[in-house]
């Protein structure tokens, strides 16, 4: 074989083309994004719009529908699903896989434009293309230190300006929110009967308020000077109580005399409870494609910064109660030892087969050259890592050692009948060489079609295709050029034998009286086929999506009766839940519970939860479960992230 003869003849070029790929391989692997599973991608573009206190009704005929009516036709489109609550409303246009979102937030922003009017008190729609179903990376509490009797939701704006802007200037986060909190308003409250007494018409004093605002007039020369001629209309907060609404009798009637103008905090619209005291959540959402160890990393360098920085001096503690990265390490970590074991285990059993340890390190040799290269395939095709890519170079690793191993038995064997070194490595890889290649392509044809599926299923296992497709090319690859090179050095001067002889003979005599009779053979033959097809439909696993993970988190969710306030969900829902799991933080209770947190807002509820103990968290979801059912009207379920 030509390719053989090549690295036969050129035995330093293969020992440097080995090097090269391992060291490009091992470069690949540290520019390797590193996540938990591979990114599966569905286009969407998420359009909110506030309008405060309108009904549904009025959201969705006001503002859903004409958004509707300027989106439908976008191309790529699959689907738009609009929902209208109190307050606000939302509109996720999806399209189809592959789609330019570039291109489609365009076309929605510039359709959105056709939109002929809003509402007069109804905010600009706010458009988002992170998607509904982005998963914060990492959660982070806030609370009053002692001494600090300030209500912790007060420091809304305080949050917003210094921990928000800061965790979003973090390479890889696209979008930090803010829970729990409550902003500032202007809020004017008037007294019906004495603006009544006084002849006073609220919607034009609402019309004098709201067209109170500086204005420029042009310019004026004033000898060698020009000036800005502007009138300042505008008025501070203090001094707003001093606008003149009308004169009665000679005397101007101000606004501080029929109303009170006062600076407060909005409505409450949400709340969080953290461990049994109120609190304020930040979370944090990743790009897709980044490393989320690094966006990690430069999160806990921006919160190390914070805690010792602004927020100490506000007096707020900072405390980080999510952590994907944690259960990252350990499920890859899980994988990567499995692998490791895996290849000892492997190249134990070809020891114990071989007796000769360079034959042996001739076929472990193939194992690390065909891993680390598929590491350049990876980063070549823009993939990361991940347990789903582990996985497929841990099954790999078997696949790895069939062609060298097919290769090793055929020159050993013809070194066995006296054939030199370098004529047993040529010719030996020559008769195993086009049923090498069969099998290789066997495996590639069943394995590279999922690489082109553009479906969830397919974007979860391309990982996992590309790996195992690529180990196995570039392991015949190696079969062919870099074994024969070594047998032919490492072969010449050994004398090989067959230590197992013995076994072989006898376990083929074994066999051969075990099928003597044609009788015998019918029952072999039935037996193999019914056996083996009654343990698979009697230990056949229920089917799901994927597999439960380990993780020390249990999300619960809570969907209150609809209409209930703020302050109702917290009295009769949060304080309650809140008191029952007191025990277990406190320890007099079993699991004890390290931490939870609870966070309520307009649509819904939802809370999580961590053990003490990593190996006990799966006591949570039954305990939760328990402690959050029972509420009148309320729809609750707890169970654990994976």
């Amino acid at each position: 074989m030509k390719l053989t003869r090549l690295g036969l003849g050129n035995p330093v070029a293969v020992v440097v083309g080995v090097l090269l790929a391992i060291m490009f391989g091992l470069i690949s692997l540290n520019r390797l994004p590193i996540q938990l599973t591979p990114e599966v991608e569905q286009p969407n573009i998420t359009i909110t719009t506030s309008w405060r206190a309108a009904a549904p009704e009025e959201v969705e005929s006001e503002i859903i529908e004409p958004q509707e009516d300027v989106l439908r036709g976008l191309p790529g489109m699959t689907e738009i699903l609009a929902s209208a609550q109190r307050g606000q409303g939302s509109i996720t246009v999806t399209f189809q896989v592959g789609t330019d979102l570039r291109r489609s937030l365009l076309e929605v922003l510039s359709r959105l434009n056709r939109v002929q009017r809003y509402p007069a008190d109804a905010n600009e729609p706010t458009i988002s293309a992170i998607g509904g179903n982005s998963r914060a990376i990492a959660w982070f509490i806030l609370k009053p230190v002692a001494g600090n009797d300030r209500d912790v939701a007060s420091y809304q704006d305080f949050v917003e300006e210094v921990v928000q802007t800061r965790f979003e200037r973090v390479p890889g986060v696209a979008l930090s929110e803010v829970r729990g909190g409550r902003e500032r308003e202007l809020r004017i409250t008037f007294d019906p009967y004495k603006a009544a007494s006084l002849g006073i018409e609220l919607p034009k004093v609402a019309a004098l308020a709201g067209g109170a605002e500086d204005t420029s007039g042009g310019f004026a020369d004033v000898g060698k000077r020009r000036y800005t001629v502007r009138f300042a209309g505008q008025y501070d907060a203090v001094d707003l109580g001093e606008m003149v609404l009308d004169w009665r009798e000679g005397r101007p009637v101000y606004l501080r005399d029929v109303a009170k103008v006062e600076v407060r905090m909005v409505d409450r619209s949400s709340f969080v409870i953290q461990n049994g005291r109120p609190a304020m959540a930040v979370n944090a959402h990743r790009e897709t494609g980044v490393n989320v160890l690094d966006v990690m990393a430069g999160l806990h360098q921006a919160a190390d910064e914070l805690r010792e920085g602004p927020l100490k001096r506000a007096g707020l503690s900072f405390e980080q109660v999510y952590d994907e990265t944690r259960y990252i390490d350990r499920s890859i970590n899980m994988v990567f030892n499995n692998l490791l074991l895996g290849v000892l285990l492997a190249v134990g059993v070809l020891w114990w087969f071989f007796r000769k340890f360079r034959a042996t390190l001739m076929v472990a040799i193939a194992i690390p050259v065909c891993v680390v290269s598929t590491f350049m395939l990876l980063d070549a095709f823009g993939r990361t890592l991940n347990v789903i890519s582990l996985a497929g170079l841990a099954f790999a690793v078997g696949m790895v050692l069939d062609a060298a191993i097919v290769v090793l038995e055929s020159v050993v064997r013809l070194r066995e009948r006296g054939m030199s070194s370098a004529e047993a490595a040529d010719e030996g890889t020559r008769k195993v060489w086009g049923a090498l290649l069969a099998s290789t392509a066997t495996t590639v044809a069943i394995f590279l079609p999922i690489v082109f599926l553009k479906d969830e299923s397919g974007q979860l296992f391309a990982d996992l295709a590309l790996t195992i497709a690529a180990t196995v090319s570039l392991s015949l690859l190696v079969a062919v050029t870099v074994l024969p090179a070594a047998a032919a050095s490492w072969l010449r001067k050994i004398e090989m034998h067959d230590p197992h002889i013995h076994w072989w003979d006898n376990t083929s005599d074994f066999v051969m009286r075990l099928t003597d009779t044609p009788r015998r053979r019918a029952l072999w033959i039935a037996g193999l086929i019914i056996i083996p097809l009654s343990i698979a439909v009697l230990l056949k696993p229920e089917a799901d999506y994927l597999p439960d993970g380990n993780r020390n988190l249990v999300f619960a969710f809570i969907l209150p009766p609809p209409g209930t306030s703020v302050d109702t969900l917290e009295r009769e829902l949060g304080q309650v839940v809140a008191n029952r799991m007191q025990p277990y933080v406190d320890g007099a209770q079993e699991p004890r519970v390290h931490d939870y947190f609870f966070v309520a807002f307009g649509s819904g509820v939802f809370m999580g939860a961590r053990t003490e103990d990593p190996s006990r968290s799966g006591e949570l979801v039954p305990l939760i479960n328990r402690l959050i059912g029972g509420f009148p009207d309320t729809i609750a379920f707890a169970q654990k992230s994976s």
